[in-house]
């Protein structure tokens, strides 16, 4: 099965990308993927740019956010949530939680999504990675709380039905193998689908 990038930070990643629109595109339709995924963090700045560039190099555009998600377990540390775009409605979902968020939510300067926005329906047309080992699920995990990893997993699964992935890394971070070790078995138990990315920064 040919490998998609669905973690990928552009320029417009402000705080942690330096990866150009420009230079992407092209580089993907020489390595022959047939899609790429931008998931900026907490923004949509290069959608447009992204699209149009991706559809004149025949590969297939995926449109995505990596957002921050308040905490019920600890309101000051929001965990990372990746949402991909289904179609149209989610990508007007997307754009109105990002708005919502920057308006009325801001913690120390970045755009937090409250977890019950998207049980009210904005998760619709949204699919959702788990956010690895910086994910609400992943950080329960790796403070071998399996219950609340557990607890956690449902809920997301009734908020996005079938179209929920528990998200696995291996990017050399330390805490990515114990998080793969721990994400594999929990997946299992309940029958969730993993997913497999790597945070693309740099091209």
């Amino acid at each position: 099965m040919p490998y998609v990038h669905l973690s990928t930070h552009t320029e417009y990643s402000i705080v942690d990308g330096a990866l150009r629109v420009d230079d992407m595109v092209p580089a993907a339709a020489r390595d022959g993927q047939g899609a790429l995924a931008i998931t900026d963090f907490n923004n949509l700045f290069a959608t447009v740019r992204f699209y149009k560039a991706a559809l004149e190099a025949g590969v297939k555009p995926v449109i995505g956010c990596d957002v921050l998600v308040a905490s019920p377990r600890d309101p000051a540390q929001p965990t990372r949530l990746l949402l991909l775009v289904q179609n149209r409605v989610g990508y007007l979902n997307l754009c109105e939680l990002l708005s919502r968020a920057w308006l009325d939510n801001q913690q120390r300067g970045r755009a937090v999504l409250k977890w019950e926005w998207l049980e009210d329906g904005r998760a619709e047309g949204l699919i959702a990675l788990s956010g690895a080992q910086d994910g609400a699920i992943g950080q329960a995990l790796l403070q071998g709380d399996t219950r609340t990893a557990q607890t956690l997993a449902r809920q997301h699964v009734a908020v996005f039905a079938d179209r929920f992935y528990i998200e696995l890394q291996r990017s050399g971070h330390a805490a990515c193998e114990p998080h793969v070790q721990a994400a594999v078995p929990l997946a299992a138990e309940l029958g969730l689908p993993v997913v497999a990315t790597h945070p693309v920064e740099f091209l």
